[in-house]
């Protein structure tokens, strides 16, 4: 499976969806890093990618034909617990699964929805 992780997605998470084979696209270092949200968006659906990010913005995409979102929002964020989270997200779900599936991670709580363009 193909991932792109924001900027605001800890090293240690990259190295570690690597190392379980996943495909990962990280914008860090790169020319594109600091793009806009819409044409970060672009970049992820023309890659045709799940999208691992902290940034809510990327929830106004929910109910468009995309190839999954994961938005990691905690209270007092760290590295660690973000790594928790999307790894713990990953675990869950399939590949299949996550075309059209948005999920946010939060402390306690996690959301789903699933797009009506799947």
């Amino acid at each position: 499976m193909k991932i792109f992780v924001d900027e605001n997605i800890p090293l240690i998470t990259v190295k570690e969806l690597c190392e379980r084979g996943f495909d990962v696209i990280d914008i860090r270092g790169t020319n594109d890093q600091g793009i806009t949200d819409e044409d970060l968006w672009q970049k992820v659906q023309n890659e045709k990618c799940l999208l691992i990010t902290t940034d809510k913005g990327f929830s106004s995409h929910r109910d468009e034909v995309h190839y999954g979102i994961l938005i990691i929002r905690l209270k007092q964020p760290t590295r660690l617990k973000i790594h928790q989270r999307v790894m713990q997200s990953i675990k869950k779900y399939s590949e299949k699964e996550w075309s059209g599936l948005m999920v946010v991670m939060r402390d306690a709580v996690q959301s789903r929805w699933r797009s009506r363009h799947k």
